[in-house]
């Protein structure tokens, strides 16, 4: 588990939200946004409830270790929700290349180059 300090605060969750958060956090920052965000958090007395945070360029968040008598608290849901802030902030096209097409294109030019050499 990690935990948190945020605007002086500090909340308790899992590891792999609290890398989602730095991930979201670093999106928004160098797209020059801001955004609240929810994420879940493990309170002592063993509840889970949710912290929403405004994270943005000027966010300083600090994330260490945390040692708490609970199992990893684990939330897909939350990941995702950051996970696709940083995905609209950050998109990624993916090519599908045959590589038929690229051994022909690597022939034509090497045809062309010949053709030029004449």
């Amino acid at each position: 588990m990690k935990r948190v300090t945020y605007a002086g605060s500090e909340f308790v969750t899992g590891d792999d939200i609290a890398s989602a958060l730095l991930s979201c956090g670093r999106a928004l920052a160098e797209a020059g946004e801001a955004e609240a965000v929810t994420v879940p958090s493990w309170e002592q007395d063993g509840t889970i409830t949710g912290v929403t945070v405004l994270i943005g360029p000027s966010s300083q968040i600090v994330v260490q270790d945390a040692r708490v008598d609970a199992e990893e608290l684990i939330d897909v849901t939350a990941i995702a929700r950051l996970h696709a802030v940083e995905r609209r902030l950050r998109p990624v096209a993916a090519i599908d290349v045959d590589t038929r097409d690229q051994e022909s294109w690597a022939a034509d030019q090497r045809n062309q180059a010949w053709d030029g050499e004449l």
